[in-house]
């Protein structure tokens, strides 16, 4: 049976590096990876906690250096992702990891947009990519990339906050998000993953997001639950990725089912696939899996991922008559 007709909508492109291209683009551009073989690499994927993660995460990105790179690394997502189901994909990419390492940020957004302009076409998706700031730096620094982003600011649908979650609540970024709506740019932040209900308030209240990315605590607080169902505030929420980095123990104590019962507009999506093993159609089939959702309950999943895409109208029809005509 091929894949439900499916949006993504948090994704990361720095975490879809798989080894085989990670090598193959150190051996590129002269990198030497502190690991002998694929296989080495790939035993280095086991990580305690969301900052174990982004240690080997960030000491990849050190192998993409030109456009070229930026859009191989693309182009290898985009014909996983056709594979997969994905008929719409809002794309995640870090200037910051890049431009702190001498990239300048048109050498990023110019690979990415080269890939992402032929995606229709290619592989019959279509896409939006999405600006994010590191919440470990300082609000100084999103702002200076924000400014620095402000020639490209044509190719970027919206804003995002990712990285280190506890400790850097999005309140931080205040100003940048206030620039970024100024520009008439969406908002999204990552929040309620590894940090409290509260960030997913500061995110909506201070930031004034559209959406909110994890967002897994938000069933800590009712309050806030409520508020997330009567303002339809989507969630993209990443089953394997909450495993891997320990956010649930096992995918069968995933909150997902009781999120669907309490009426959220809950999303699946994969996060960083390359490390947390597998795409957006291997999280659907995990959580089928492990937490006995029906077929009806992963249409619904299908079609809530449209329903949080930032798409047009007529677009966003379109693909919701293909969830409902999809063969199951």
């Amino acid at each position: 049976m091929p894949p439900i007709p499916k949006a993504e909508l948090h994704l990361h492109i720095e975490g879809t590096l798989e080894p085989d291209l990670a090598f193959a683009l150190a051996e590129r551009n002269g990198v030497e990876l502190p690991y002998a073989t694929q296989d080495e690499l790939r035993a280095a994927y086991s990580f305690s906690d969301l900052q174990d993660f982004l240690n080997l995460y960030y000491a990849l990105t050190a192998v993409l250096r030109t456009e070229d790179d930026f859009a191989e690394l693309t182009h290898a997502y985009l014909a996983r992702a056709r594979e997969q189901g994905v008929r719409h994909a809002e794309i995640f990419f870090d200037p910051q990891a890049h431009t702190a390492r001498g990239v300048p940020i048109g050498t990023v957004i110019g690979g990415l947009a080269r890939a992402l302009d032929a995606a229709e076409e290619t592989y019959g998706i279509t896409t939006r990519l999405i600006m994010c700031f590191l919440r470990d730096r300082s609000a100084e620094s999103a702002l200076e990339t924000f400014e620095a982003a402000r020639p490209h600011l044509g190719r970027i649908a919206a804003v995002g906050l990712d990285s280190a979650e506890v400790g850097n609540p999005p309140s931080k970024f205040r100003e940048v998000y206030a620039r970024a709506r100024e520009a008439g740019l969406k908002c999204v932040a990552h929040a309620g993953e590894e940090g409290p209900p509260a960030y997913v308030w500061e995110a909506l209240d201070v930031l004034g997001v559209d959406r909110i990315d994890h967002g897994v605590r938000c069933l800590e607080d009712d309050a806030l639950v409520a508020r997330l169902v009567a303002d339809r505030t989507p969630l993209t929420v990443c089953p394997l990725s909450n495993v891997r980095l320990r956010v649930v123990d096992r995918l069968e104590d995933h909150p997902l089912p009781a999120m669907l019962d309490a009426g959220l507009l809950v999303t699946v999506n994969s996060d960083d696939p390359a490390y947390f093993g597998g795409y957006v159609d291997d999280n659907y089939t995990a959580v089928r899996d492990a937490l006995g959702l029906d077929e009806a309950t992963l249409r619904t999943l299908a079609r809530n991922s449209f329903h949080a895409a930032f798409l047009d109208e007529g677009t966003r029809a379109a693909y919701l008559k293909e969830v409902d005509t999809a063969t199951g």
